[in-house]
């Protein structure tokens, strides 16, 4: 017997099978299927500022091999008997000063929302989009909105690491965990992901329109104005992360497209952790060091993060502005993150009607 005829037989035979079982049941629910999902995804966010929630918001973050690249034999001991009996009380002090007592949640968490309901409003004319928000560490997950995204019918998924400047420690992470979730499935959905905007005019000029907007508000005029990017060990610099060199060339763009060629904008990096030598020069070290050189009138804004939260409000527009004073500053202006303003949501509606081009 020839091996098409065994094939067809066999094909028969399925059929059969197929017919034996009779017809689905009137209440076997129907397969969504036609829609286009867009998913933002911001770093995450505690869901409290308690020590309990903390300590577990703070141990997925930590454990996460994209952020400590130590061998977990010299990490964990350091994580588990210091970091996390120590840490979760302090941060969570930070967190209480920032926390929308309102809504009971961070920052974070009431911005990242609002950027998608109002991306949901900018796509609400294409009927086959659906808008989604989730976290990389924390809730709401990536897996469980990759999940309700699919079960809405959306065989096609847009994920938006919500970073201009790539890194592995933030944007190849949340793809990670994104594509680890498609592992687990038998059907899975069509994904792409947004690159780095670091660069694109949209987003050069929304940040230059927030700060020439912000700064016109103001009574005195910033000698110098920095621009503060989360740091980054130098060890990854060092293996290749373009991190880096995409912070440079963001501030450089954004000194020419304000006019500024005289050394006003000034580029530093925040937030180290660790014994690590980070990115320099550091923020806090050059808030005091500009104070103490008789530097008087002082802004600083957070180009790398797109919605304010506790490196933003906590460490710059808090600690940055103690930091200025005792040391002799005068005035200290802290710039909000784009957000949802009408700047910010345009460079993120720009991104996504971008990236979704054949798709809608």
């Amino acid at each position: 017997m020839s091996v098409s005829v065994k094939g067809a037989k066999a094909a028969d035979r399925r059929e059969a099978n197929y017919r034996k079982q009779g017809p689905l049941p009137a209440d076997h629910p129907s397969v969504a299927t036609g829609k286009v999902g867009v998913l933002l995804v911001n770093l995450g966010t505690p869901d409290g500022h308690d020590k309990k929630n903390m300590r577990k918001y703070l141990e997925e973050f930590l454990t996460d091999a994209r952020v400590i690249e130590w061998p977990k034999l010299l990490w964990y001991p350091i994580l588990y008997g210091i970091v996390l009996n120590t840490r979760p009380k302090k941060s969570g002090a930070a967190y209480e000063t920032i926390w929308n007592k309102e809504l009971d949640e961070s920052p974070l968490r009431t911005i990242t929302r609002s950027q998608s309901d109002k991306l949901a409003v900018v796509f609400s004319s294409h009927d086959r989009v659906i808008v989604d928000w989730g976290m990389r560490y924390g809730k709401p997950s990536i897996a469980s909105r990759l999940e309700a995204l699919q079960a809405q019918g959306c065989e096609r998924i847009l994920v938006f690491p919500l970073y201009p400047q790539y890194s592995a420690a933030t944007t190849a992470t949340v793809n990670d965990k994104a594509f680890e979730h498609l592992m687990s499935l038998r059907w899975m959905p069509a994904m792409r992901t947004v690159p780095p905007y670091h660069d694109d005019p949209v987003y050069i000029d929304a940040l230059a329109a927030s700060i020439e907007q912000h700064l016109a508000t103001l009574d005195f005029e910033p000698e110098k104005v920095i621009a503060s990017y989360h740091g980054i060990p130098m060890s990854y610099f060092r293996k290749g992360d373009p991190y880096h060199c995409h912070c440079q060339k963001t501030s450089r763009l954004l000194a020419e497209r304000l006019g500024w060629g005289d050394g006003r904008l000034l580029t530093c990096f925040q937030s180290r952790f660790g014994p690590e030598e980070w990115l320099q020069p550091y923020t806090d070290k050059t808030v005091e060091q500009l104070a103490k050189d008789g530097v008087k009138n002082l802004a600083v804004f957070n180009p790398g993060f797109v919605a304010d939260c506790l490196e933003t409000l906590e460490e710059i527009a808090g600690e940055g502005e103690e930091i200025f004073h005792e040391h002799g500053g005068t005035n200290f202006t802290h710039i909000p993150c784009l957000n949802d303003s009408t700047e910010g949501m345009k460079v993120l509606e720009t991104m996504v009607r971008r990236e979704l081009s054949g798709w809608i």
